[in-house]
């Protein structure tokens, strides 16, 4: 089998990283990582706002990830990754609002015990 030497013959199967690109999404990455952990370490914050700025760097940091490693943009596969990306997103959203709603509803719906019941396998 012999290959052609022209490069405009052959189909496009993807977006291909540069070492650029992948530098800047590892240096974003490190930053996204140590932003939280320097958090929790000085606890600079209160507890809440904590949380709520682990999980704000957490989902950028997903970002970071699809954009310079999984190379999902608009343009590859002719949108089709992006909408796939999309349609995860949503599936994860409604499992996971699933699932807390059901262990809300769970905790409340519980009945109370007393202290000695607890230990006494009743």
């Amino acid at each position: 089998m012999s290959h052609d030497a022209n490069p405009d013959t052959h189909e496009e199967f993807g977006a291909h990283g540069t070492v650029r690109g992948y530098l800047t999404g590892f240096v974003l990455s490190v930053i996204l990582t140590a932003i939280p952990f320097w958090l929790v370490v000085s606890r600079a914050t209160g507890p809440l706002a904590t949380a709520v700025l682990i999980l704000a760097m957490a989902l950028i940091q997903i970002g970071v990830h699809m954009i310079y490693f999984l190379h999902l943009n608009t343009r590859s596969e002719g949108g089709w990754n992006i909408l796939a990306a999309i349609f995860t997103v949503v599936l994860v959203v409604i499992a996971i609002s699933g699932s807390i709603w059901v262990m809300y509803n769970l905790d409340i719906n519980m009945m109370p015990m007393s202290g000695n019941q607890i230990g006494a396998g009743q």
